[in-house]
């Protein structure tokens, strides 16, 4: 998986492990749970030739799940191009390129599960963000076609303001987040209790679909 070290995928990694999975880590640190069953990778995932150096060495995967992920904010007339495209190299590019090593490798009932987001439907002064978001949609759910016959599903967790660090990014401070009707912020361990169940066999039957977990905030 992606994005272990922190945040969403942290939490992700250590429901997987207390779930009996063994989690491999990418992440530019290569840090995440103190565990036997967790190993770390550190890898920048947006080079693509480190990311493709990384993806060889990982071996009788079973799931794949993207969390990785960075938010930046500007009005229409304030994007920073530059921004987008690490965006999109993030959330899109390297999630093309490790699910083009992985899918090859994953048995019958292998899983895929990207983290999305709620933006993606659209939310003013996020408009990359929405973009690369909602790219992850198509992907989730071309691969999900592709992949059908070999009983492999592929889905999108997409939470609304999740209580993380990246909250406080300075990337995304021209457009703070939103408290939903819920009264309180998504937790990252209910997002890791989603991912844990579209990971299981009692999913078999979900795929091309996107879970959005906005406490209410798309009403």
């Amino acid at each position: 998986m992606t994005g272990a070290s922190s945040g969403i995928g942290l939490a992700i990694a250590e429901r997987a492990l207390a779930d009996g999975w063994r989690v491999t880590g990418l992440s530019r640190r290569g840090a995440g749970p103190d565990a036997a069953a967790f190993s770390g990778i550190s890898c920048d995932l947006a080079d693509v030739e480190a990311t493709a150096r990384s993806a060889s060495r990982l071996r009788d995967v079973t799931g794949f799940v993207h969390a990785a992920g960075f938010m930046a904010t500007a009005p229409i007339d304030a994007v920073d191009l530059a921004e987008g495209d690490a965006m999109w190299r993030l959330h899109v590019g390297a999630a093309v390129q490790l699910a083009g090593h992985l899918a090859p490798q994953l048995p019958s009932g292998g899983r895929i599960v990207l983290i999305g987001s709620r933006v993606a439907m659209g939310a003013p002064g996020r408009a990359q963000y929405a973009a690369v978001k909602a790219a992850q949609i198509g992907l989730a759910r071309s691969w999900a076609a592709e992949l059908i016959a070999r009983q492999i599903t592929v889905n999108i967790v997409a939470p609304g303001a999740t209580e993380t660090p990246m909250l406080e990014a300075a990337s995304r401070h021209s457009s703070p987040p939103r408290m939903p009707p819920l009264g309180r912020l998504i937790r990252p361990d209910e997002v890791a209790a989603a991912v844990a169940f579209l990971l299981s066999s009692s999913a078999a039957a979900i795929t091309g679909q996107t879970l959005v977990m906005c406490g209410g905030g798309s009403l």
